[in-house]
């Protein structure tokens, strides 16, 4: 890169939402900037299929491209800035842009948490950073929090709201005890979800996400098919309502810990206690904890998508970089916190294997004994009752009804021993419909 004075020359691959957002902070904010690096940061060339648009947005001293290749190969550009998102030809830009020499910046969480071992391989090869805060939480500088902020400490476990369309059709359908179809349909019109949520709804954005905090809490490689992914679509409103009535809200979490037999990375809905802070985070808003040994519990808050609270973010990595650009490569943070050569290959556990408590329900034949042929499989099984709810049959299905609920909290034990007992309640002539399963965390 050049000298230290000059100014650094980035190039921005796509202006679409965040990209604009990236151009408008940089501009409002070049002074405040400046006198954070003691060298500007510029916006040269944008490449963007649509370059009336860019042009528009850009203006007239930027030169814009509708080959982002372009961009890869000007020898001027310092940093390339990766907005197009996917797993496709923003890889195969990410590596031509670090074998260029270049630097790169991020907000892509499925391109790193799928190829993210090959990426940052190559750019240590090549002495380059690849900067990736914009990825996981959007403004939320928890990045920042794994790999410097929280370095003395040994990470036990993190957990994450870290998707906002799933919060915002969570806390709507807790607030509203509206249907999760419904719900989606009114995300989309306000515009928190996709045309195709799916990747949303089923899981898989936050397990981007908690795939790369796993990798930085505990110094392993980035192992996204390792995940156990589980969505909200499955979700009753029914459940919401009663998860309430003990206490707890439900939220989808993106969870990895760190325990004596291997790393637990998992992502699905959560009964939390209603007492805890991150129970209460509504709307699309995202929040981690971090729980380190040292520092204990660390939370963090805020906007984890949108135009500003990205380009946040991502600007946040271009200052690192106008600021470390000049510093041998060795000295500078790892990719992964950890060094390049100190990568651990702990296990990444089966959810067969992990340990947690559940919230059951189950609709039940109203008769005797039902409640004893249940909790005694629990028991065979080893399994412990932390609650039991016992809804009366004309509370649900009304005056005569020959059905009812019952609603089982159980102490922790493994999903595995879980599962077997599962199989067996359902069994039961009694048990009316199919079991609900959903796993309980205290974050204590």
């Amino acid at each position: 890169m050049k000298s230290s004075n000059l100014p650094v020359k980035v190039g921005l691959l796509g202006i679409g939402t965040v990209g604009s957002g990236v151009f408008n902070v940089l501009q409002r904010n070049q002074e405040e900037i400046l006198r954070r690096t003691g060298r500007g940061i510029e916006i040269a060339m944008v490449a963007d299929l649509d370059t009336a648009r860019a042009r528009a947005l850009v203006g007239p001293q930027v030169q814009v491209v509708s080959d982002a290749r372009a961009v890869v190969a000007n020898p001027e550009i310092d940093v390339v800035v990766e907005l197009i998102g996917g797993y496709g030809i923003a890889r195969q830009l990410v590596l031509e842009a670090i074998e260029a020499g270049k630097h790169v910046v991020t907000a892509n969480k499925a391109l790193l948490a799928v190829h993210g071992t090959e990426i940052f391989a190559a750019a240590h090869r090549k002495g380059v950073m690849v900067a990736f805060e914009a990825a996981v939480a959007g403004g939320i500088p928890i990045i920042k929090a794994l790999r410097e902020g929280l370095s003395a400490n040994r990470i036990e476990w993190i957990a994450g709201i870290i998707n906002g369309t799933t919060n915002f059709i969570l806390s709507e359908m807790r607030d509203k005890g509206l249907a999760f179809d419904v719900v989606l349909k009114e995300a989309q019109r306000l515009g928190y979800a996709e045309a195709d949520p799916t990747f949303d709804i089923e899981g898989v954005d936050a397990a981007h996400k908690a795939t790369l905090m796993s990798s930085l809490a505990f110094g392993i490689a980035v192992q996204f098919d390792k995940a156990y992914v589980e969505g909200i679509t499955e979700l009753d409103a029914l459940d919401i309502r009663y998860a309430e009535q003990l206490g707890y809200r439900i939220k989808l979490l993106g969870i990895t810990k760190k325990t004596a037999k291997g790393v637990e990375l998992r992502v699905h809905p959560s009964l939390v206690p209603a007492k805890r802070l991150i129970a209460n985070v509504e709307g699309a808003m995202n929040a981690v904890m971090v729980q380190g040994d040292a520092v204990g519990t660390t939370l963090y808050y805020g906007k984890g998508a949108g135009s500003e609270p990205t380009a946040s973010a991502v600007i946040a990595d271009l200052v690192d970089i106008a600021r470390l650009s000049g510093v041998d490569a060795a000295h500078r943070v790892p990719h992964l916190a950890f060094q390049h050569d100190a990568l651990s290959n702990i296990p990444v556990l089966p959810m067969s294997e992990v340990v947690t408590s559940y919230y059951l329900r189950l609709k039940v034949a109203d008769e005797t004994g039902v409640l004893a042929r249940v909790t005694g499989l629990l028991a065979d099984a080893g399994i412990s009752i932390d609650a039991v709810l016992q809804r009366e049959a004309d509370e649900v299905g009304g005056e005569g009804a020959t059905q009812t609920d019952l609603i089982i909290l159980t102490h922790d034990c493994v999903e595995a021993r879980m599962n077997e007992a599962a199989a067996q309640i359902q069994s039961l002539s009694s048990v009316l419909a199919p079991l609900v399963r959903i796993r309980k965390e205290e974050l204590a």
